[in-house]
């Protein structure tokens, strides 16, 4: 079994078992709140992963979880929202393999945190926000922002809360909108030469306990109410945006010392 496991990846079969087992947890974990188990993924992932594998394998295994959530749950996706978020998601993406300059370490994390907590606890997104160009808009920028720091997850969900229906609405439509964006990392990655076929057995195994943990995080899911679900849904997106906000700050000021 462990020679089996020890070729998955460059990594250790025991690592390699434990990043299966996360990936199935971290599904069931969104399937079933709404948010938060590619952040959850791509914490795990920086522990033992080279920073140049760590944002392509974490985009391509959440690619499979959330294409197999959105098979699942095809019938609640909102395709209105859908389709004027998937050309800023080409936008984004041309702009991610192109993009020379970033902005400073810290900076992206906060800008999330800041607009999660303004989505959460604010005043609602206006109408015109909610339209096809502000959801346009909405698609290019979390695109970007994906590419760049894998971690734009909260951001897509705290609009989505502002525009999909009900919570197999949300789940539904959230799951294709990242399906999308993160389809595209795989033409940003390839053109910045990263090798996914050394990655590609592992990614493969943790997509499949993926569409396991989502199975039983939808299980879930069907037996909430909208009223528990709603709570859920932001109490997970406030506590996302906090470690965001940890962490920008940490990078912020390691920069500065």
């Amino acid at each position: 079994m462990m020679t089996l496991l020890e070729v998955l990846s460059p990594l250790s079969g025991s690592v390699n078992a434990v990043l299966v087992l996360v990936s199935a947890f971290t599904s069931a974990v969104t399937a079933a709140v709404g948010v938060g188990g590619g952040l959850l993924m791509i914490m795990a992932l920086a522990q033992v992963m080279p920073a140049a594998a760590l944002i392509p394998v974490h985009g391509m295994v959440q690619l499979g979880s959330n294409a197999g959530r959105t098979v699942l749950t095809w019938r609640h996706v909102d395709r209105t929202l859908l389709a004027a978020f998937l050309p800023g998601v080409v936008l984004g993406a041309l702009a991610a393999a192109w993009l020379l300059v970033r902005l400073p370490t810290g900076v992206l994390e906060l800008c999330i945190a800041a607009f999660v907590f303004y989505s959460c606890w604010g005043p609602g997104l206006p109408k015109r926000a909610l339209g096809r160009v502000g959801t346009l808009l909405a698609g290019a920028v979390t695109t970007l922002l994906s590419s760049l720091v894998g971690a734009s997850g909260p951001m897509v969900a705290a609009f989505i809360k502002q525009g999909a229906e009900g919570r197999l609405g949300k789940v539904a439509t959230f799951s294709a909108c990242m399906s999308a964006q993160h389809l595209t990392k795989a033409f940003v990655f390839g053109v910045a030469g990263f090798v996914f076929r050394d990655w590609l057995a592992l990614m493969l195994a943790m997509v499949a306990s993926g569409f396991l943990g989502t199975w039983l995080g939808l299980r879930l899911l069907h037996r909430l109410s909208e009223h528990r679900f709603d709570a859920l849904f932001k109490w997970a997106l406030t506590l996302l945006a906090l470690r965001l906000t940890w962490l920008g700050l940490a990078r912020l000021l390691g920069q500065g010392g």
